[in-house]
């Protein structure tokens, strides 16, 4: 069993395709089919069942994995820490990112001291919702995540704090208000945004025994603000996620009582994250230790 066939059998199980993991890789076709099948004969154990065009990976499959990506993951450290003895600051760092709050308000300022600090290391950046980051981590197909805080099954890092705010169309009977209880927002149509605040959002209500009429979901926040835009729904959304240029079709309102989200970085295990995570990681907490959560009036 070598790493390049476990690289190739994380390949195609991710693209759930012996041809577009040739692609990826950069190699032929038959060079991945041989290296599977290699590998399978080896293991003896089948893992993926071919479908035409497409594969599934079996139950042992799935199972393997799991193991196959921690020990590439493994492997990745060595390597850095072997480039850092010999003052060589290469490697990959794999990233995942939630809605605008990371994408568009955190990363690009750490990223562009990170680059500056460290040029040689290459960054991917995966970007899904944040149960999407979650899962990323948990699966070790991205080395970090921004997360929203608290987590506790992995280790995690604060970066910064915001509010929840909630969003009412210009024309609405509660756009005059300053602040708006949780109450008020449970007689029109909801909105529930699933980017980056759903569950903490669906909790809020939870514990205050309400029951808002959701009658849109969208994955995507710019969805969302148009719904309230058009005036079709409220919603309730964190004031990081909010685009920095004013839509005047809707307001934000602060709640009353006052809801902090905080959102941080996640890794699956610190003592086995490889230098150039814990190095982006640091530099993150230096960027936005004294960051204060930004509060309405």
């Amino acid at each position: 069993m070598t790493l390049t066939q476990l690289e190739i059998f994380s390949r195609v199980a991710e693209l759930q395709g012996f041809t577009s993991a040739a692609t990826r890789l950069g190699i032929s076709q038959s060079a991945v089919s041989h290296a599977i099948k290699s590998l399978e004969q080896e293991l003896g154990v089948e893992l993926f069942r071919r479908h035409q065009a497409q594969v599934e990976l079996t139950d042992i499959g799935r199972q393997l994995l799991l193991r196959a990506r921690a020990m590439l993951g493994l492997a990745v450290t060595l390597e850095q820490e072997a480039a850092d003895a010999r003052g060589m600051k290469r490697g990959t760092l794999r990233i995942g990112s939630f809605g605008p709050t990371s994408s568009m308000h955190l990363l690009p300022r750490i990223l562009q001291e990170y680059r500056r600090e460290h040029p040689g290391i290459e960054v991917h950046i995966d970007e899904g919702p944040d149960r999407q980051v979650l899962q990323w981590l948990e699966e070790r197909r991205i080395d970090l995540g921004f997360v929203v805080l608290p987590q506790e099954r992995f280790d995690t890092f604060a970066l910064v704090a915001d509010q929840l705010v909630a969003l009412v169309p210009a024309g609405h009977a509660l756009a005059g208000e300053q602040q708006l209880r949780l109450e008020q927002l449970c007689h029109d149509p909801f909105v529930l945004t699933e980017a980056g605040s759903a569950e903490l959002v669906t909790r809020l209500f939870t514990g205050a025994g309400l029951s808002p009429n959701i009658r849109y979901r969208c994955s995507q926040l710019l969805s969302t603000l148009e719904t309230v835009a058009r005036g079709d729904a409220l919603s309730i959304v964190a004031e990081l996620s909010l685009p920095p240029a004013a839509d005047r079709r809707y307001l934000s309102k602060a709640l009353l009582p006052a809801v902090q989200r905080q959102v941080g970085v996640a890794v699956l295990d610190r003592r086995q994250s490889s230098p150039a995570a814990l190095s982006f990681i640091q530099l993150a907490q230096r960027l936005y230790r004294h960051a204060k959560p930004t509060i309405l009036r």
